[in-house]
């Protein structure tokens, strides 16, 4: 059987970089990379330029697109909304039109987020299939929720799509924005001296369902390759929701040093979701996919990764 031609957008991003990772080691073999480069200026074009954006599609003729290009962060898409909107939904818009047009056999695996069910999670106990209400909280799940809907919309015209709904993912390489990197950047300072033995911390509460990123770019990467499943969305979850206290006591247990936490109040942001968790089973039964790397596992990948970087 040929190699399906994959194209991905945001390479370059921390998820990106994990699927051209496990695309080298584990799918070589059923998938060939074809490079998202416009070829009038041998550059990646910006997703929000349509023209920038066909020229690139048109000329690479993939048979699957994993779009991974997105303001991922949700307090940088807070404080620009207007990026946030353009980049999310109106870029997202400009590469499904561009397959539609040039490549209309070819496969989308979009990248959303469990950001877009929202209040959804307070009204279930338990974690939630993807038939859940899409009823995002935040603006940045507000644009998730948007391209939700378009994507799943054009599938309902023929459009072959498969829409994505990961949850709280980590692992090496991610930016100390987000909450695991942030903490093992401070464990891994104050083991170097850098850092007063006390740890800043924020809201500690809350439960959320933790991934390694590598497991989240299995599921892109076995929806790129195989045959089109039944379903078109779907949540990838562990369902087993963990604190971020325990998360934040397990990053401590590595560490021989002795050190103190606190709550800063910069950090500290009131729970709009106690708990945030989705059922996984579709995608387990219709790709085979299963959450593989425990978190503790995760967890010393990333501190031992910011201790290294330190060393540097």
């Amino acid at each position: 059987m040929p190699k399906r031609r994959l194209m991905i957008t945001g390479s370059q991003g921390f998820v990106g970089q994990a699927v051209m990772e496990r695309l080298r080691k584990h799918h070589a073999e059923r998938l060939e990379l074809v490079d998202f480069i416009d070829p009038d200026t041998s550059t990646r074009p910006d997703i929000r330029d349509s023209q920038a954006v066909m020229r690139t599609i048109d000329a690479a003729k993939a048979d699957s697109l994993i779009h991974l290009a997105a303001i991922a962060a949700p307090r940088e898409a807070q404080k620009d909304l207007n990026q946030a909107w353009m980049v999310n939904v109106i870029g997202t818009l400009n590469v499904a039109n561009a397959i539609r047009t040039y490549t209309p056999k070819a496969r989308l695996i979009w990248s959303g987020s469990s950001e877009a069910y929202g209040g959804s999670f307070n009204k279930f106990a338990g974690p939630l299939k993807e038939s859940a209400a899409l009823e995002p909280m935040s603006s940045y799940g507000a644009t998730k929720a948007a391209a939700d809907i378009m994507l799943r919309q054009m599938a309902e015209d023929g459009f072959e799509v498969i829409v994505f709904r990961p949850f709280n993912h980590t692992g090496d390489g991610q930016t100390p924005d987000y909450v695991v990197p942030a903490f093992a950047d401070q464990v891994a300072r104050i083991e170097q001296g850098l850092q007063e033995p006390v740890l800043q911390v924020g809201n500690l509460e809350a439960r959320r369902d933790f991934l390694d990123v590598q497991d989240v770019a299995e599921a892109y990467l076995l929806a790129a390759g195989g045959p089109l499943p039944p379903q078109r969305c779907y949540n990838i979850s562990t369902g087993h929701p963990v604190s971020i206290q325990s998360l934040l006591q397990s990053l401590l247990a590595q560490s021989s040093k002795q050190i103190a936490v606190t709550v800063d109040p910069d950090r500290y942001y009131p729970n709009k979701v106690e708990t945030a968790s989705g059922d996984p089973s579709s995608l387990q039964q219709d790709l085979n996919w299963s959450p593989s790397v425990p978190i503790e596992s995760t967890l010393l990948s990333v501190l031992e990764a910011r201790r290294a970087a330190l060393r540097i």
